[in-house]
């Protein structure tokens, strides 16, 4: 039987939540990732992996490491080895047929966005992939086919159209903010009617609460609209938080705070130099009456 965690017991985020505590326990004792290895006859690069979420810790090494930094508090403890129990819980993006055609990055990011607080995206190019309809996505994925196998093609649609049942679908969704480039209404991906529809399926995303959608315009956001796609995540705290960018067939996964940050301000600009989410959704709605869609394509 699958060890499935549900909604708030990602494995990738009890993993983070356990590396910054680490780190935190050995910063506060005093020690060094060198020290640590010496005193516990482990390598430096294993200390380095498990502060960095590479790997899972066992019970076992965890122990040693709460016993070496000090750690006397019950409670504490039993946090720390909760999380690393549940970093080691399998979900359904670990099924064999996803970890064999999807980048670790992406797998990555499955796991965590299904426990984000607040998920931020800018999109200079397409409608992101939780928001793809399947025409739309199989669409995108089958222009890569000279560089993608179909079977990577059709795993990684899947994996799109799963994300959004278990993000904003879920009992408690994240709050999305979604700035996409102007130029996206205006790209004709897999023809009219694909748009069309694509465009009433946003619209729809959009009556969510939680959803908030602007366009950045042309005259405004030149500059910014230079930029790779880029996806923020929060967990609650200033902390806890990552960067997912991804190129040409090219994604990662960014902790460095100093990269975030950085992010973070060109979202907060790119936000602010937008149409406001009202002028937004009837720019939406216009191009898809436009490509064919009318009312009926927006009630749909």
């Amino acid at each position: 039987m699958r060890d499935d965690p549900g909604p708030g017991e990602s494995p990738a985020a009890a993993r983070r939540r356990l590396r910054l505590a680490l780190r935190r326990a050995r910063e506060a004792a005093g020690f060094t990732q060198g020290k640590v290895a010496d005193t516990l006859d482990w390598s430096v690069s294993k200390v380095n992996r498990i502060e960095k979420g590479d790997v899972t810790v066992s019970s076992t090494d965890l122990r040693a490491l709460l016993a070496l930094y000090g750690v006397a508090d019950p409670d504490r403890a039993e946090r720390m080895l909760h999380d690393a129990r549940t970093s080691r819980r399998r979900g359904w993006w670990d099924e064999p047929r996803y970890r064999e055609h999807l980048t670790p990055a992406m797998l990555q990011l499955l796991q965590l966005e299904s426990e984000a607080s607040a998920i931020r995206v800018f999109q200079p190019t397409l409608i992101p992939g939780m928001l793809q309809t399947r025409e739309y996505g199989e669409f995108v994925l089958n222009f890569w086919r000279s560089e993608l196998p179909e079977a990577d093609r059709v795993l990684r649609l899947e994996a799109r159209l799963r994300r959004r049942e278990h993000v904003l679908d879920r009992p408690d969704p994240p709050e999305f903010h979604l700035v996409l480039d102007e130029s996206v209404l205006w790209r004709t991906i897999g023809g009219p009617q694909v748009m069309s529809r694509q465009f009433a399926h946003l619209l729809q995303q959009m009556r969510s609460p939680h959803v908030r959608v602007r366009i950045a315009p042309f005259a405004d956001a030149a500059i910014m609209a230079m930029l790779a796609p880029f996806t923020l995540l929060d967990f609650g705290d200033e902390d806890n938080a990552l960067l997912y960018r991804e190129g040409i067939l090219i994604d990662e996964i960014v902790h460095a705070a100093q990269r975030i940050h950085r992010h973070r301000g060109y979202f907060a600009h790119l936000w602010a130099a937008a149409h406001d989410e009202a002028t937004s959704a009837r720019l939406i709605a216009e191009r898809s009456a436009a490509l064919g869609g009318g009312e009926q394509a927006v009630r749909d």
